[in-house]
């Protein structure tokens, strides 16, 4: 229930005590309470608080951290110009822990850092040199997490080309690979300038001509083939077909709706998109 009851006669309690507690009472717990009615005709007036108790000063010594740092993104945190080769070096730590929303990622009972995760990579380290399409991307070796563990990852961007095209890796080190030095390579591509265009022939939602795909069940068959997605990666919402095109209403969550504004394209909705291959038909092994 929404109800609140405060008590204004205590016995034994001086009356306007009461009163006045009670109204306490009532605003800590949300309820409107007309504070101009309660204190008019008492020769009360608004005053302004004083800013000395909500002062702040820092006295941390300033980072002198490489230029270009980006602290707001949540996947790679850093980043630094490489002295001799003139590319750019990202890190970042990947863990359950940081990013929840990763345990609802699961291929075969793990943790699986999603393909979409590598793509928003790139698009950050894209925006910092001015390369806004990846033209390429390839995914080497999968990305597993552990419930309690956390990853190293380093992208590392190359000096760019004639053209001003940049190639890209991203190695990442977990468990006892941190303490022994070992980096796995994970995925590479290429960035280039300009960007894409958006589809055409969308002026109609949904699309003229194409027909409604079923999505119930669809996470549940999805599950028997090995791909656990939790409530955070369940984004498809409807679907349609229209020849060998596919579209799709992906929503991204509330859980995590709260931090896209930091990704480009946060990588649980990317993800979700291209859950719309296996309602096409396509493998399993296309939509991680």
């Amino acid at each position: 229930s929404s109800a609140v009851g405060v008590p204004l006669l205590r016995k034994g309690r001086d009356e306007e005590t009461s009163l006045v507690t009670g109204l306490a009472q009532l605003h800590a717990r949300g309820v409107t309470v007309d504070w101009e009615a309660f204190f008019a005709g008492q020769g009360a007036e608004r005053i302004d608080l004083p800013t000395y108790a909500f002062r702040r000063h820092r006295y941390w010594l300033e980072s002198d951290g490489p230029a270009g740092a980006a602290p707001d993104h949540p996947l790679l945190t850093q980043s630094m110009h490489l002295a001799e080769s003139g590319g750019l070096l990202f890190t970042g730590r990947l863990a359950v822990g940081t990013h929840p929303w990763l345990a609802d990622h699961m291929v075969d009972n793990n943790v699986l850092f999603p393909g979409a995760g590598f793509v928003e990579m790139a698009i950050r380290a894209g925006d910092e040199v001015g390369c806004g399409r990846i033209d390429e991307l390839t995914l080497e070796t999968p990305l597993i997490l552990t419930a309690r563990g956390s990853a190293q990852v380093q992208l590392t961007l190359e000096p760019a080309d004639g053209n001003g095209a940049r190639r890209f890796s991203v190695h990442a080190r977990t468990g006892a690979d941190v303490t022994d030095g070992s980096w796995t390579r994970h995925a590479t591509g290429l960035l280039t300038g300009g960007t894409g265009k958006p589809p055409a022939g969308l002026e109609q939602w949904p699309p003229r001509g194409a027909r409604s795909v079923a999505v119930d069940g669809f996470y549940d068959d999805l599950a028997e083939g090995g791909l656990r997605y939790g409530p955070a990666f369940q984004g498809v919402r409807a679907a349609w077909r229209r020849g060998e095109e596919m579209f799709a209403e992906v929503v991204l969550p509330g859980s995590v709706g709260a931090e896209a504004g930091r990704f480009g394209v946060h990588p649980v909705l990317l993800d979700a998109a291209l859950h719309v291959v296996a309602l096409r038909g396509g493998g399993l092994g296309e939509v991680v």
